[in-house]
């Protein structure tokens, strides 16, 4: 069968090729659509990234949309599916626990990413466990469930950490404009939240759509948007990262979401750290992956927001390619690519 390799550490050595079919005991996943992010291009430029044991290359991708094959294991043929993305490392209290997306020894596996095959090729087999039922109604939009399951793992951590005193989550910021801080603009309208999305383009309909506020950082400062109870940083960038404390309210908490490996210095005002951060107990997180659970409400919320706003999912998916296409979809910007494998 075809599928998106790569050889993991080796910079546009990408390439579709054939391997061999999966014969992991499970369920049979025909792939239907795999999402494209930023993880998926760093693993194809050789910053990270890793093979499984005694292999030289890496199946990518990471965000799922499939159709189970057969019946059994409590699926039936034609169900749509997706599918958690981290496994445990067998060996810390967290992963015991079923919470491999906390894992205490960084020596997890990922689909994708870390030592265990990706979702980019034809068919997969997959342990049951980890299979997460998508709605039909859904349709192609389920392949947001994995990018939205972060999104609902960030809420729920803010909303734990926010509540260990007495904290009301009335007035949320999200900074960036790509396929995270959307979905996390969305599930806050969901509950009510009222919402500014910041990031550089000049406008954004799926905003607008939704009922939040959107403002071009371009034309107005993050320092000029007044104070928050939350702040999630989805832009990726290191510098509005560290200006998260300065945005909060007292009692407010940061969460970031974005990754920029770029070597920098980066500057926090002085008095913001040492001072208001203490005295208005702000707190400023990161946050990856996400549990099962998280998936479970990703998956909700999106049907929720499909029926609310009809039409303001689909504008997320700005590309759609076949899987020979994908420099295409690395190269795209402004809103999520996507491989399409096969038919829904």
């Amino acid at each position: 069968m075809d599928a998106l390799v790569v050889e993991p550490g080796v910079a546009h050595s990408a390439r579709v090729e054939r391997v061999s079919p999966p014969r992991e005991d499970g369920v049979r996943v025909r792939v239907l659509e795999i999402g494209i992010c930023g993880t998926d291009r760093e693993v194809s430029e050789g910053v990270f990234g890793a093979a499984p044991d005694g292999e030289a290359t890496l199946v990518l991708g990471h965000e799922l949309l499939g159709r189970v094959d057969d019946d059994g294991h409590g699926f039936f043929r034609g169900d749509l599916v997706t599918a958690t993305v981290r496994r445990s490392c067998g060996r810390c209290v967290a992963c015991a626990e079923g919470s491999p997306d906390a894992c205490l020894t960084g020596n997890y596996s990922e689909r994708g990413i870390t030592r265990l095959h990706g979702f980019a090729r034809e068919a997969v087999v997959e342990d049951p466990v980890q299979l997460i039922p998508v709605p039909r109604e859904l349709g192609r939009l389920g392949v947001l469930a994995e990018p939205a399951s972060v999104c609902a793992r960030a809420i729920r951590h803010a909303r734990a950490i926010g509540g260990r005193q007495p904290w009301r989550l009335e007035r949320a910021l999200v900074i960036g404009g790509g396929a995270v801080g959307m979905l996390a603009t969305i599930f806050l309208r969901l509950a009510g939240i009222d919402v500014t999305t910041a990031s550089l383009e000049p406008a954004n309909a799926v905003a607008d759509r939704v009922g939040a506020r959107y403002v071009c950082t371009a034309a107005t400062p993050l320092a000029e948007l007044g104070r928050f109870d939350l702040v999630l940083e989805a832009a990726g960038n290191a510098q509005a990262m560290a200006a998260t404390l300065g945005l909060l309210r007292r009692g407010g908490v940061a969460c970031l979401l974005g990754i920029d490996p770029r070597r920098q210095q980066v500057a926090v005002d002085g008095q913001t750290l040492g001072v208001d951060t203490i005295l208005e107990n702000r707190v400023l997180f990161g946050s990856v992956n996400a549990h099962r659970q998280d998936y479970l409400a990703a998956v909700t919320d999106l049907t929720r927001a499909w029926t609310a706003w009809p039409g303001a999912l689909d504008l997320l998916v700005a590309l759609r390619v076949p899987l020979d296409r994908f420099a295409d979809a690395f190269a795209h910007r402004g809103g999520k690519a996507t491989l399409v494998l096969d038919e829904l």
